[in-house]
């Protein structure tokens, strides 16, 4: 097992080293994907069974999933997933739905009234990786929320295996969360039929869903192209802060989901008891020796580190510096510590509330910002899969006041014609004609 490194007691001037997210060499990415996407752009459906056969093995006849292949999957999931899907899939409702705002009018002066309305984007679409595990509950994240926010198609991309077929509880779960269209496409084409639309594959306004970091490269190229994305996302991470009562095995635990996850993905432990950080690693390899994914596992934990620090403000300072897509806080006081974590995608609070459950069933959405993104980004929510559009209605009375307010600044901007604008219709009103109201 790979050595996790401790530090203990780092100064300030040390933390870069701490902060560091796993590098990985990109080499000729960004090239590699501008290509691909051009070629999808050109050749439509094309080049996508081209790079399917290239990159996924597969040679695809159909590129869009039947109804009956949908029926035989949904047929292979057992009832036992099926009962934990439907739960997931209403906490995850409750959760979204009460995100929604309704509209307010709002008179800011006499006669002047302005108001906003939340619209669903009108066709999005869903990346949904295949690749060393069937996320299933990546459906769930994106589609359910989408559908609340009033989107009026969803469509939603996957990679097959090589024998053409996706696995049945992504089909499963993408039926019961009310996906209109699935495509058998992984990877940057994916992306770039999304993107720009082919014969079998329509363009959509927004594109949601993580990925290896060719995906997000293809995400963040296509905003190029006026396709928006959900966030910039890298590989996956948490933070644990932990005290001297938290539980050695639970730490543990919660350091391995995240490795898990893959070679590029980090754990760091912040903690002030020096006992706690020297056994942690002893626990850990206890542990993942019992896990099956252990190659990603030491991969992971090769940048991983515990880290002593006694000052709470410090451990703080540190948290926030570091903006993890995860935050798990194992302390007595979570709740009352963690009211000052400004930069986190989600936290965890208390001994019994593991990372796990935001990634499948509590209700929060696990699509995070990474890489330190959660400094300004939000993870993925009922907002993300709307417009907010303005509207304003003013009475013949509310431009008299408001008028004269208007001109003085379109005057100071020197622009006439914006003045003019408000001027005629005053003129109009104090010629005597006022034949419009409010609602």
């Amino acid at each position: 097992m790979v050595k996790i490194k401790i530090y203990d007691t780092p100064p300030r001037g040390e933390w870069a080293d701490i902060l560091a997210r796993p590098r990985i060499d990109s080499g000729d990415l960004s090239r590699v994907v501008a290509d691909i996407l051009e070629a999808v752009r050109r050749e439509g459906d094309e080049a996508l069974r081209r790079y399917e056969r290239q990159f996924d093995g597969v040679e695809l006849s159909d590129i869009q999933v039947t109804p009956a292949e949908i029926e035989a999957a949904a047929a292979a999931v057992p009832n036992a997933l099926k009962r934990a899907i439907g739960l997931a899939m209403e906490n995850i409702g409750k959760f979204h739905a009460s995100q929604a705002i309704g509209v307010k009018r709002v008179q800011t002066s006499p006669g002047v009234w302005c108001w906003q309305k939340a619209v669903g984007i009108e066709r999005v679409g869903l990346y949904v990786p295949g690749g060393t595990a069937p996320l299933f509950s990546t459906v769930l994240m994106l589609a359910v929320p989408a559908r609340l926010a009033g989107c009026r198609e969803v469509v939603m991309c996957t990679p097959p295996n090589r024998e053409g077929q996706i696995a049945p509880a992504i089909l499963y779960a993408a039926r019961e969360a009310g996906v209109d269209r699935i495509f058998k496409l992984g990877g940057v084409q994916a992306v770039g039929a999304m993107a720009f639309g082919t014969a079998s594959v329509p363009s959509v306004g927004k594109i949601f869903g993580p990925g290896n970091r060719y995906v997000m490269e293809a995400k963040q190229q296509v905003q190029l192209c006026g396709v928006a994305i959900d966030m910039p996302a890298g590989p996956s991470e948490v933070m644990l802060v932990a005290d001297a009562e938290a539980d050695l095995r639970f730490l543990a635990a919660d350091f391995l989901s995240q490795a898990e996850h893959g070679a590029d993905s980090q754990s760091i432990l912040v903690t002030g008891c020096r006992d706690l950080a020297r056994r942690l690693p002893a626990e850990i390899e206890r542990q993942a020796a019992l896990l099956p994914r252990r190659e990603w596992i030491e991969r992971s934990l090769a940048h991983s580190s515990i880290v002593v620090i006694e000052d709470d403000d410090a451990q703080l300072d540190l948290v926030n510096a570091y903006a993890p897509e995860h935050l798990i806080v194992h302390r007595a006081d979570a709740e009352a510590w963690a009211e000052r974590v400004v930069n986190a995608g989600s936290v965890f609070l208390g001994y019994y509330t593991p990372e796990s459950a935001g990634d499948y069933a509590s209700g929060t959405n696990h699509t995070l910002p990474t890489s330190g993104y959660a400094r300004a980004y939000s993870g993925v929510n009922l907002d993300s899969f709307t417009r907010k559009i303005t509207f304003q209605h003013i009475s013949p009375e509310g431009l008299r006041g408001l008028g004269p307010v208007i001109e003085t600044m379109a005057t100071a901007e020197q622009l006439e014609a914006h003045r003019q604008a408000v001027a005629v219709r005053l003129q109009t009103l104090n010629n005597g004609n006022d034949n419009d109201t409010v609602e």
